[in-house]
């Protein structure tokens, strides 16, 4: 397994396979033991392209990211690709946005996300385990996807918390970027499993320090995109490696 995925410098290398079993980690400054910090919903998003080749919404997802819009595309049906970036405050923030992506040429067919349609806007009408069902739903269509350091995106390849970023960005908060940024939000468990939807943070280095990422789908099982050379599966929490680097867990909601 590498240990990238949750550095804050993007060009840390990789995980060390060895010694999860190290010192306890100390709770993160400035969080306190169980609480956290509330993330943000995303506003309105952009969606562009269709795409036929994923390899051509990886190109545009790359493109994007030079800019920081946080892109990732997905599967919008089988053979058929879309890319998602931005947050922006309003529509007609986003719609200008568009247009003059358009109008140099970087996007062509594009369509303003109102967060009002994502499953996080019907968490009062529908309840939060319907959230907490979209977020597994979500996490299950990257299973198979080929590992990629550094990757956010669907077929073309994930990391750790690449994977988790989208997901919470598919169903409406913005979730940071790297493991060890999403461990700084939301809300501690304290002496009770994780739930559905949570995200379950490990120690991979043995060092204290958050190294990986899954996001918990139930039955003591997780989704995470486990290293170099692998794809996104799933893991059991029993796992005597994974229990040893386990360093707890998460919720958004």
């Amino acid at each position: 397994m590498k240990k990238t995925c949750a550095r804050v410098l993007f060009a840390v290398a990789f995980f060390a396979i060895a010694g999860c079993a190290g010192k306890k980690p100390s709770v993160p400054p400035p969080f306190a033991e169980g609480r956290g910090v509330q993330l943000p919903r995303i506003g309105f998003i952009i969606q562009a392209g269709a795409f036929a080749k994923v390899e051509n919404a990886q190109r545009l997802t790359d493109r994007l990211n030079r800019d920081n819009l946080n892109a990732y595309y997905f599967v919008y049906r089988e053979g058929l690709s879309k890319v998602r970036f931005g947050d922006f405050p309003s529509r007609d923030a986003a719609l200008k946005a568009a247009e003059d992506l358009e109008s140099k040429g970087v996007i062509e067919d594009h369509y303003i996300v109102d967060p009002a349609n994502l499953p996080l806007a019907q968490i009062d009408s529908r309840g939060e385990t319907y959230v907490r069902e979209s977020l597994a739903a979500t996490a299950e269509r990257f299973l198979g996807v080929p590992y990629r350091w550094g990757g956010l995106s669907l077929d073309s390849g994930v990391d750790c918390s690449g994977l988790a970023m989208s997901v919470y960005r598919l169903i409406g908060l913005a979730m940071p970027r790297t493991a060890r940024e999403q461990f700084q939000w939301g809300r501690r468990r304290l002496q009770s499993d994780p739930f559905k939807g949570d995200l379950v943070f490990f120690d991979t280095g043995g060092d204290g320090d958050v190294t990986h990422v899954g996001l918990y789908v139930g039955g003591g099982r997780f989704i995470h995109a486990p290293g170099k050379g692998k794809e996104v599966r799933v893991d059991s929490l029993s796992n005597s490696y994974y229990r040893r680097c386990y360093r707890g867990s998460r919720s958004y909601l």
